[in-house]
C-alpha cells in the first residue's frame, strides 16, 4: 500500500489511537497532519505542543508529519482546519476523525454540558470536517473519509453504564457515515467507521500497554484510508491485530416498510403473546 503524494488529515493524533494511525500513515508514504488540541484527560484546556512534539517525532525518522491545533468545537473552526490544510498542501485526500473523549456520568446526573460536548466532538465536529473537505474531495474525485465509533454503543453486552452520551455520540457517527457514504459514491468519497479497542489514556493506560497496543488497530485505519478501500457504509471492529468489517443489512425479500416478512398482530395483546417471535437475535433465522 503506497500513500506517496497523499495528504491525510488526523484529528487526536499527538497520542494514543491517533499518532498510531499517523506513524503507520507516514510510514506508507502519506503527508500526515496531526491535529490535536492537547485536551487533558477530563477533555478540557489546550496545550499546542502535543500536537508539534507528535510531529516532531515523526519528523525526526524522515517521515512528513506537521502539526496543528484548532478548535474543534465549532462549524467554523472544523471549516478552518480543513481551508489552512488544503491552503498549505493543496490537496486533502484523507480524513480520520479519531479525537474522542469519555466521562460517566449515571442517567441522573448527567448534565447538559457534558452531553453537548461529547456530541460536538463525537458527531458535530466529523460531520463540518466531512462538510468541509467535500468540495476539495468532490473535485478531485477522490476521498477517504473515517469517522470513529465504538463496540460500546453498538452491542448491549459490552455497554458500559455511565456512558449514554457516549454512546448518543458514537451512534450518531454510524448515521451520518451511511448517509455520506451515499452521498459520496458517485464523487470516489469513500466514507468508512473505525470501532477501535486499544489501552490509552482513556483506559488510563500511560506509556506502551502490554495488549491492545494502538499499533495492532493502526493498519485497518490505514486500510479505511487508502484508495484500496472502493467501499463504504462499513464498521471495521479493530483490536488486537484483528479485524472484522459489519453493518446493518436488510433481510432479502423486504418490501420496507410494507412488507417486513415479519409477525403480524393487530392489538398490543397480539404483539406480546407473540413476543417470543418478534424478538428474535440476529443470529436466529426470521420465521
Amino acid at each position: 500500500m503506497n500513500f506517496e503524494n497523499r495528504t491525510v488529515l488526523i484529528t487526536g493524533a499527538g497520542r494514543g489511537l491517533g499518532f498510531a494511525y499517523a506513524r503507520t500513515l507516514a510510514e506508507l508514504g502519506a503527508t500526515v497532519i496531526i491535529h490535536d488540541v492537547g485536551a487533558d484527560s477530563n477533555g478540557s484546556g489546550n496545550d499546542p505542543q502535543v500536537a508539534e512534539d507528535a510531529a516532531a517525532l515523526l519528523r525526526a525518522d524522515g517521515y512528513n508529519a506537521v502539526a496543528t491545533s484548532g478548535s474543534l468545537d465549532t462549524c467554523d473552526g472544523c471549516h478552518a482546519l480543513i481551508d489552512q490544510t488544503i491552503a498549505d498542501h493543496g490537496r486533502l485526500d484523507g480524513l480520520i476523525h479519531n479525537a474522542g473523549w469519555v466521562a460517566y456520568q449515571r442517567i441522573e446526573d448527567i448534565e447538559e454540558s457534558a452531553f453537548d460536548h461529547m456530541m460536538t466532538i463525537g458527531a458535530k465536529a466529523p460531520l463540518w470536517l466531512a462538510q468541509a473537505a467535500w468540495p476539495a474531495m468532490r473535485d478531485a474525485g477522490y476521498g477517504r473519509i473515517v469517522l470513529t465509533t465504538s463496540c460500546r454503543a453498538i452491542y448491549p453486552q459490552y455497554v458500559h453504564k455511565g456512558l449514554a452520551s457516549y454512546a448518543a455520540a458514537k451512534m450518531a457517527a454510524i448515521g451520518i457515515v451511511n448517509v455520506l457514504a451515499a452521498e459520496g459514491a458517485e464523487h470516489g468519497i469513500v466514507v468508512n467507521a473505525i470501532s477501535p479497542v486499544a489501552k490509552t489514556r482513556m483506559w488510563g493506560v500511560a506509556g506502551e500497554p502490554d495488549e491492545l497496543r494502538p499499533s495492532e488497530v493502526a493498519p485497518g485505519a490505514a486500510f479505511l484510508a487508502s484508495e484500496a478501500c472502493v467501499e463504504g457504509g462499513w464498521i471495521m471492529r479493530a483490536a488486537n491485530g484483528q479485524f472484522h468489517a459489519t453493518r446493518a443489512v436488510e433481510a432479502i425479500g423486504v418490501d420496507y416498510p410494507r412488507d417486513l416478512l415479519a409477525v403480524r398482530a393487530a392489538t398490543a395483546d397480539a404483539v406480546a403473546a407473540q413476543w417470543s417471535r418478534i424478538a428474535v437475535s440476529a443470529v436466529e433465522p426470521r420465521s
